[in-house]
């Protein structure tokens, strides 16, 4: 009895080891078109792997899944972040939450992690073939492999190679499987203003970020790039509006809040400048959280002279400087992605699936996880955690759909 897992990723491989434990008489093979398994969480979190979420700032699923929320509250069910957490220190992986919710391996070193699955894989009995790349899926659960003239046959196949584009899952997969088209999600944007641009390395606590005229809106750290934007405010936006953006071919209008707080509040702080700073200057007293040279780029946006005295400006100019600080328009002229913690939107259709099981509807035996299914999540450990949940759940179904062969 043989299950074929295609794709050595953080689903894959956390499914594969799975399988083994649950089913100690099949034969688990992954297929790994790379040179090596698990690059990516190798670099992810900038090396140190952040593996998971604490999930306490979120209060909807929908906020850190705009797409597969549904099916990824099914795969909670199987094995939740809470779980996870005890998997990983179980497996001899110590943690660290961040204040942020962020999880983290206490070495922060991402190697730690890959070497654990790496361990587990091999103490279970997983045979791991890398740069061997499955090409086709055929009737039967054939399995087509560059370079051989002989197809692997298998009982239960897992797909699990992330981040395949919709024409590499066409040609793999049954013709009969619904592919969702797939774009990029989490990345930067470019924003060609030289004054904005100027001010790079200026790092804004609290930013709320909108593409203009979408309704698609994120807010938090935004950090300014000699480039246009960046940060966790851009990722996130770029995550919520990852289809609005590839169908706008990357152009459009960023509309910033620098403030990151509605309009009203913003009114009364300049009112209250007006009245109780009025022998100061414009340029001499600034919203907290914004830098001098970030608050005489906004003052200059607004066109007034930030040597005026705060008692000196009527209404209209203090109209002027809230919308620079409110609804501050550049123009986005392109995506740039984000060191190698990028991700894809679409991908299998969840249609196509038992949300249940994470089996084809269409083609029983055949088993999606991970980002190959048109889920993905916003930055900070979420996208981690669906595949490591999306994995042990494959790894439920195909031990039982296969138990009975044994």
């Amino acid at each position: 009895m043989q299950v074929a897992v295609i794709g050595a990723g953080a689903a894959g491989c956390f499914c594969a080891a799975e399988i083994r434990r649950r089913l100690p008489s099949a034969g688990v093979t992954v297929f790994e078109a790379g040179p090596k398994a698990l690059a990516k969480v190798a670099v992810t979190g900038g090396g140190r792997c952040n593996l998971t979420n604490s999930f306490k700032g979120v209060s909807r699923l929908e906020e850190a899944y705009p797409r597969g929320a549904a099916v990824v509250k099914n795969a909670f069910k199987a094995l939740s972040p809470e779980q996870t957490f005890q998997w990983w220190e179980n497996a001899g992986v110590a943690l660290t939450v961040q204040p942020d919710g962020c999880v983290f391996p206490e070495s922060q070193d991402a190697m730690q992690v890959v070497r654990t699955l790496e361990r587990l894989m091999r103490v279970s009995g997983v045979e791991l073939r890398c740069g061997q790349r499955v090409s086709r899926i055929r009737p039967g659960f054939l399995l087509d492999i560059e370079g051989s003239d002989e197809p692997f046959r298998a009982d239960a196949v897992l797909l699990a190679a992330g981040g395949l584009k919709e024409d590499a899952l066409r040609q793999l997969l049954p013709p009969q499987v619904s592919i969702t088209p797939t774009v990029p999600s989490l990345f930067t944007l470019k924003v060609p203003d030289p004054e904005l641009n100027a001010l790079m390395g200026t790092v804004v606590p609290d930013a709320r970020l909108e593409l203009a005229g979408s309704g698609i809106s994120a807010q938090g750290i935004l950090l300014l790039t000699d480039w246009g934007v960046s940060g966790p405010a851009t990722l996130k936006l770029s995550s919520y509006a990852a289809r609005e953006l590839a169908l706008s071919a990357y152009k459009g209008e960023l509309s910033i809040n620098w403030l990151g707080s509605q309009g009203p509040s913003v009114h009364e702080w300049t009112l209250q400048a007006s009245s109780r700073q009025g022998r100061r200057q414009l340029s001499g007293y600034r919203p907290d959280g914004l830098s001098d040279r970030l608050w005489e780029h906004i003052l200059g946006r607004a066109g007034v002279d930030r040597t005026r005295r705060w008692a000196e400006i009527g209404k209209e100019e203090r109209a002027r400087i809230e919308n620079a600080l409110t609804r501050d328009l550049y123009p986005i002229s392109g995506r740039a992605r984000f060191k190698e913690e990028f991700v894809t939107c679409g991908g299998v259709s969840l249609d196509a699936i038992n949300p249940r099981t994470l089996e084809s509807r269409d083609f029983p035996g055949l088993f999606f996880s991970g980002e190959v299914l048109d889920i993905d999540a916003i930055t900070g450990g979420f996208n981690l955690q669906a595949a490591w949940s999306t994995g042990y759940m494959a790894a439920i179904g195909i031990a039982r759909k296969l138990s009975h062969i044994c």
